[in-house]
């Protein structure tokens, strides 16, 4: 899964009035290189990059960039329409703030499916920023960052809909394949009907427009975004407290863990993280996850 508060880490409820959509599959080129001038005095995309540059060594796996991969675009955490035209985001940002601290020019970007990412099929790149929950099972293939944002289970239906804490175990549901999500409705929520498994949040939303499904369970960041975008024909009507967060991951055994988590520490520090939360997220949502109904599993 990829939602909301973490004392020391940016969090939802503090910065909005506002939500965000996130990890579709990008389209349209799976890859580009964003560069800095040769003095790194510029910047990535629309990123205010800061920080000292050069205040940790990475050895990457191509020289002189950062290879960043996720589940692109992603509205407020990878902002454009295809992965070739990302400019800005949260987790893009990040990223850049990383590429910046560690000296380096260029920002390489791919798009790699969650399901490869967090199963550990992925190992070509120095860090993955998906929104991706922290688990112990995903810990035995690859390495999470300490977190850097939390994580709700959100519920989207069409405006309207009968879907209640009391009743949604006889709903059709519908969740992100590969997702902790997904998880929790199979193990927790334990439906009657087997939930049906959808490749991506596009898949997933259009599964609940077609009424496929009654009701899209996966992040209260994502689900939010999708109401905001579908202009009040779908609605977030409750959502479950995980007690999850997010943190970046990398390939098993990497030598950069240690350097990186440090720069996300200063970062979270020195007020970046929360500034990015500020530019980005709160841009990107429609509504308040704090003022959404917690639901508890029966």
């Amino acid at each position: 899964m990829r939602s909301f508060r973490l004392p020391a880490v940016p969090a939802l409820a503090a910065l909005l009035t506002a939500t965000l959509t996130a990890c579709g599959g990008g389209g349209g080129g799976d890859s580009t290189t964003h560069t800095t001038d040769s003095k790194g005095s510029g910047t990535y995309g629309d990123c205010k990059v800061t920080g000292k540059r050069g205040s940790i060594k990475l050895d990457t796996v191509q020289d002189g960039t950062l290879t960043v991969v996720g589940d692109l675009p992603s509205r407020g955490w990878w902002n454009g329409d295809t992965v070739r035209q990302i400019d800005s985001g949260y987790e893009y940002c990040m990223a850049a703030n990383i590429a910046h601290r560690a000296g380096l020019d260029k920002l390489t970007v791919r798009n790699v499916s969650f399901d490869a990412l967090v199963s550990g099929k992925s190992q070509d790149f120095d860090i993955a920023l998906a929104e991706i929950s922290i688990t112990d099972e995903r810990r035995k293939v690859v390495e999470f960052s300490a977190p850097y944002f939390a994580s709700n289970i959100g519920v989207l239906v069409k405006a309207g809909a009968d879907v209640t804490a009391d009743n949604i175990d006889v709903k059709r549901l519908g969740v992100k394949q590969g997702t902790t999500g997904a998880d929790f409705v199979r193990d927790t929520l334990e439906p009657a009907q087997t939930p049906r498994v959808f490749a991506g949040d596009v898949e997933l939303q259009a599964a609940l427009q077609a009424g496929q499904i009654d009701a899209a369970l996966t992040d209260v960041a994502i689900v939010l975004g999708k109401a905001r975008e579908s202009k009040g024909s779908l609605a977030v009507v409750g959502q479950y407290a995980t007690g999850e967060s997010y943190g970046a991951l990398y390939p098993k055994g990497s030598k950069n863990a240690t350097a990186i988590n440090g720069a996300i520490a200063e970062m979270q520090k020195d007020g970046t993280l929360n500034a990015l939360s500020t530019t980005y997220l709160s841009k990107a949502f429609g509504g308040d996850p704090a003022v959404i109904p917690e639901w508890s599993a029966k």
